[in-house]
């Protein structure tokens, strides 16, 4: 086609687009039109000239029906053939109207595309520079809910059949123009729903309606939720105010959604997080690979890519996404370095570990449950960085825990202020749910976790550690939060210091108890593993056994780790260690009995009973 093509009326506006076919192919040229479609969305015509490729996708006829069904009847009328002039491509003989830039790649690539990012201007601006938008960028990802508005499924009723998603803004005045700020927004919502709206529904008004005019744009993905199906679309217009009798959709974009949705039971478990943020207007972007790839097979994904130039040195975002996450299995030399009788007592370990999320290791004191879960963690999550420790005690509380108010100091002004601050475990989920980090395991560590008010330091997070396929608001900073797949967390619990059997009925539905006690392995002969190890006399074993003996309750008996330390093993230092360690742990144990501990608990005691 020449320079001297004259554009059709309503096009001068806009430059000429152009599309550089993969594998270093022709470029196909068009214009956007200002002519909207049915639905609002703007067209695009692909001049006479352009090539497409010869070959689609597998996954194009299934994932974009619409786009595929034209490219055939172009083919079929003769509009697309095979070129003349570059030999193995199509070209079009004459222009073609499409209802929107995607459309208009598609017909020509093959495949699934975003016509807004992929058609430039001759110095390389994408399409979508030149609307009337304010928000740049990538391209994002959205949730509009719109199965109950007022009692009715909009989905169902308007939007899947009219090609569109609607916010109810009935009582806002008419000219709030697309791109508006929020502060403008905010004066306007303000005087609009006076007496019409709470003060927290006028907030959430506020930021719906600024990401529905402002952020959105057209390119980004759209899904609604409706019949127990994740529906996909792409936002494919701008903005409209348009009157609506009921109320119910006076704001409306156009969007292209697929054919068919995705069973909402079987979508990715960070997927169903982020939807079931309680919003009408959600930001999905963080999890944007993960939709892109729904319904695709890992070869259509590679497939799709090969088709749009894709850098093989660079992972594909959607395979990335749904890299699995796993735990590595525990290894015989792991087995060793630890101590543990049989590698199969970790293999039980890690499996309650992988389908619970959440472990607790139980026991008397000096069992080695805190070094056990350090060590096991840093092995599971692959180093000391994915591991974080924190100890509970009577006074904490959720806002040390997750998050608070604390008192901060302005390092320029000397002015104290109280501030939102992040505790550990937000701290260990905002690094576990990192783009990259998501298949690596996280591990938080709770030493003395029956120590403290667990519902008062869990408050709603109780709630996540159930369920880790939902979200919640947060107390304090109301924002929408979810327990990272990869975060996992092990307790220990001395039961010397608060039985057991306190532990209230939500614990032990949340966590997975293992017992580690000198009655039985690995901890039972710990300590004689290690003294032959080590190359010691076995004489502290013996007498560990025969002290726990004479121990009636299980809760009080002695742990080897009292016995494993190098001041043990210097002069005096068994003597020492059981005159100073041990034997006020039973003095306490049995105070007011009138007791003889030196007699029978003493190592004098021991010895004779030894022969």
């Amino acid at each position: 086609m020449s320079e001297e093509y004259e554009p059709p009326s309503g096009t001068a506006r806009y430059p000429e687009f152009r599309l550089r076919l993969p594998g270093g192919g022709p470029e196909a040229r068009g214009r956007l039109l200002t002519e909207k479609g049915t639905n609002g969305s703007q067209k695009f015509v692909v001049l006479a000239g352009s090539p497409g490729r010869t070959e689609v996708v597998p996954s194009f006829p299934h994932r974009m029906p619409s786009s595929y069904r034209l490219r055939q009847r172009l083919i079929a009328e003769g509009v697309l053939v095979e070129s003349a002039s570059r030999p193995g491509w199509l070209e079009t003989t004459r222009d073609v109207e499409c209802n929107s830039p995607s459309a208009a790649a598609e017909i020509l690539v093959g495949r699934s595309a975003n016509g807004w990012t992929e058609w430039k201007s001759a110095d390389g601006h994408p399409l979508a520079d030149y609307l009337d938008q304010v928000w740049w960028g990538r391209s994002r990802a959205w949730l509009v809910r719109g199965s109950n508005v007022a009692g009715l499924d909009l989905v169902q009723r308007l939007w899947l059949p009219e090609g569109l998603v609607s916010l109810a803004a009935r009582h806002l005045r008419k000219g709030i123009e697309q791109g508006v700020s929020k502060d403008r927004l905010r004066t306007a919502v303000d005087e609009d729903y006076a007496s019409t709206a709470t003060y927290n529904q006028k907030m959430q008004l506020v930021e719906d309606v600024h990401a529905f005019l402002s952020r959105m744009r057209p390119g980004d993905t759209m899904c609604t939720i409706s019949g127990g199906r994740l529906h996909v679309g792409e936002i494919s217009g701008p903005a409209q105010q348009v009157d609506s009798e009921d109320g119910r959709s006076n704001l409306r974009r156009p969007v292209d959604w697929a054919a068919q949705g995705h069973p909402y039971d079987e979508l990715p478990e960070e997927l169903q997080q982020r939807l079931s943020a309680q919003h009408d207007v959600v930001d999905l972007t963080v999890v944007k690979d993960l939709i892109d790839g729904l319904g695709l097979s890992d070869q259509d994904l590679i497939d799709e890519a090969e088709a749009t130039d894709h850098d093989p040195s660079i992972e594909i975002p959607a395979l990335a996404a749904r890299r699995e996450l796993e735990l590595p299995r525990p290894t015989a030399e792991l087995a060793s370095d630890l101590l543990v009788h049989d590698l199969a007592w970790l293999e039980e370990a890690c499996d309650l570990l992988w389908d619970e999320r959440q472990l607790v290791l139980y026991g008397p004191p000096g069992t080695g449950k805190t070094y056990l879960a350090l060590k096991l963690a840093e092995f599971l999550g692959g180093g000391p960085e994915q591991v974080k420790l924190v100890q509970f005690h009577p006074s904490y509380s959720y806002e040390d825990f997750f998050e608070g108010f604390r008192p901060q100091e302005d390092p320029e002004t000397r002015e104290v202020a109280f501030r939102l601050t992040a505790g550990p475990l937000r701290e260990l989920a905002d690094l576990a749910s990192r783009e990259g980090n998501r298949h690596i395991p996280h591990f938080l560590i709770i030493d003395e976790i029956n120590r403290a008010n667990l519902a008062k330091v869990f408050g709603e997070l109780y709630f996540l550690l159930e369920y880790r396929n939902k979200s919640v608001r947060l107390t304090y900073s109301g924002d929408d939060f979810a327990l990272p797949p990869n975060l996992f967390v092990i307790g220990t619990m001395n039961t010397a210091d608060r039985s057991i059997a306190l532990v209230d009925a939500a614990m032990r539905r949340r966590f997975a108890f293992v017992e580690l006690s000198p009655r039985t392995e690995p901890t039972s002969g710990l300590l004689r593993r290690w003294l032959e190890r080590e190359g010691k006399d076995t004489e502290p074993a013996d007498l560990l056994d025969a002290l726990n003996a004479r121990i009636d309750e299980p809760d009080f008996r002695i742990g080897p780790s009292y016995l494993m330390k190098k001041g043990t093993y210097r002069n005096g230092g068994l003597e020492r260690t059981w005159r100073t360690k041990i034997l006020p742990l039973l003095e306490e144990h049995h105070y007011g009995e009138g007791m003889d501990i030196e007699k029978r608990y003493g190592l004098a005691a021991l010895r004779e009973s030894l022969g």
